[in-house]
């Protein structure tokens, strides 16, 4: 028999897991939700009219202190695990408390959140950038007593800034809405402190696609070979994933119920350590035989020159996607992918260019777009391009990157594509205001012809946002032509060597360069 201790996210208290717990307990399983101290449910049960005592001395410790009380509670019993599950916020006091039980706890459940680290915040994994912000410029005035200590909790309509409502019931979300109860801030501001001894521990990953998270990406990340992500190859640790957003005890409780059940078993998908015998897929080879032709370095910028070139020529510039984690080598504009597009281009004739812009994270957007911008005017100045016909080519996460250069096209800019894009911010990613949505950008694109590559196995979160993007562009007449890979994933041209994906990047590079032509 498993002990599962369930224990809850910001603003939210015992009564979001009743579904699910009432499912663990009739499969014959002990089970416990936890009321952190200050979030069970005060929003409701007070009054209106009654002013309630702003916390300022809730924090993370003291929510630590609430789940090893749950721990100690549950008696020994050689046939009786312990498994600490953590939704959203929830996980950090749960990895608190496992680091210092480690020997009691069997293994630790991750729902729909990430694996904090030791001296890292709560307030770092907040997902919506400005709200991120804004808490941490209140941290000095909270300590010093002049601004309330706490955060209220969300309307009705702003749940979605903490993750998606994707799969919640109208009446779920009622409910949600009215127990809710401010969240004590220095719960989200003290770091959370860790010994080491919770790394033992056996960990799960529960993954909400709905939420813009998947174990593909999480294995493409892995793949990339930062060093911080190594701990998720551990023999220990698996993976579930479930088609909902990012609430599944209130969107799929009897679902979330039969993963939790499968990972107290040790189940689930296991991710591969990084092999130098198998290169992971972003660096297998490029598709196509490209012509070795050389390349200049430049800073983070690369061109790719054509073979006895004399006058001034286009040139294209490839935009990698991301977030590419900081650590992973080699960097972008090495990948066989970029380089393959970039030597394909100088071999009919034009400039290719490859670059590495800050996109390590999805607060890096605005980074990100002033390395590219900066990066295009230096192939612009060189002499022997073409400043006059220039074409940017964007792929993946960098999708985004191309709202700039859709709402406010320059007349140099020749034509724009997009190679398996994400046009619209992914529910988990947070970004503020409306500058990187080429979803919407793409209604100020005028006549800038736009090449758009779009794989038919792309993940429905990804695809979601090319075809929000497809119906702007259909309703302003915007110029695009789309270049279908059906049976082509995401990375399509190192994972899928087929006569279809080949002749799709001929397709796509055939057109770009006949928009490049005088």
């Amino acid at each position: 028999m498993t002990a599962f201790i369930l224990v809850p996210g910001v603003f939210t208290g015992a009564q979001v897991w009743e579904e699910t717990a009432a499912r663990l307990a009739k499969a014959g399983d002990e089970v416990h939700t936890v009321d952190l101290t200050g979030l069970a449910g005060a929003g409701a049960a007070a009054p209106t009219d009654v002013e309630r005592p702003v916390d300022r001395e809730t924090d993370l410790e003291t929510h630590i202190a609430d789940v090893l009380t749950v721990i100690d509670a549950v008696g020994p019993a050689a046939d009786r695990g312990i498994v600490l599950v953590g939704h959203d916020y929830g996980i950090h006091p749960v990895m608190g408390a496992a680091d210092r039980r480690a020997e009691r706890v069997s293994r630790i459940v991750c729902v729909d959140s990430g694996l904090p680290r030791d001296g890292v915040p709560a307030l770092a994994a907040v997902p919506d950038q400005r709200l991120r912000e804004q808490l941490a410029e209140r941290a000095g005035a909270e300590r010093s007593g002049t601004e309330p200590g706490e955060l209220p909790p969300p309307a009705r309509d702003e749940w979605q800034r903490w993750g998606s409502t994707a799969g919640v019931p109208a009446a779920a979300l009622d409910r949600l809405t009215g127990l809710a109860a401010p969240q004590p801030l220095g719960t989200l501001l003290q770091p959370l402190r860790l010994t080491g001894a919770v790394s033992a521990v056996p960990t799960t990953g529960v993954l909400c696609t709905g939420n813009g998270t998947s174990i593909e990406l999480v294995r493409m990340l892995v793949g990339m070979g930062d060093p911080a992500l190594k701990v998720l190859t551990a023999p220990g640790v698996t993976f579930f994933e479930l088609p909902t957003g990012h609430w599944p005890m209130l969107s799929c409780p009897a679902e979330l119920a039969d993963v939790l059940l499968k990972a107290a078993a040790g189940e689930g998908d296991r991710l591969e350590p990084a092999d130098a015998t198998e290169p992971p897929a972003h660096l297998r080879p490029f598709l196509l035989d490209v012509p070795e032709l050389p390349r200049e370095r430049i800073g983070t910028v690369d061109l790719y020159l054509p073979a006895h070139a004399e006058a001034p020529r286009p040139a294209v510039v490839f935009v990698h996607g991301g977030p590419v984690p900081a650590g992973a080598r080699p960097t972008p504009r090495d990948w066989p992918t970029l380089t393959g597009y970039a030597r394909y281009a100088a071999g009919e004739g034009v400039v290719g260019v490859t670059l590495d812009h800050r996109l390590h994270d999805v607060a890096d957007y605005e980074r990100a777009a002033g390395d590219v911008a900066a990066a295009v005017e230096r192939v612009r100045a060189d002499p022997r391009v073409d400043a006059d016909r220039i074409a940017l080519w964007f792929f993946s996460g960098g999708g985004l990157l191309a709202a700039d250069w859709l709402a406010a096209a320059p007349t140099w800019l020749r034509c724009l594509a997009a190679t398996y894009p994400v046009l619209a911010p992914l529910p988990n990613w947070g970004l503020p205001g409306g500058r990187f949505r080429p979803a919407e950008a793409v209604a100020q694109a005028g006549a800038l012809p736009v090449v758009l590559t779009r794989v038919g196995l792309e993940s429905p979160e990804i695809a979601a946002t090319v075809e929000e993007f497809l119906a702007t562009a259909t309703g302003c007449g915007a110029h695009v032509e789309v270049v279908d890979v059906p049976n082509g994933h995401h990375g399509f041209e190192t994972r899928d060597p087929t006569d279809e994906s080949r002749e799709a990047v001929h397709h796509a590079m055939r057109t770009v360069l006949g928009r490049l032509r005088p």
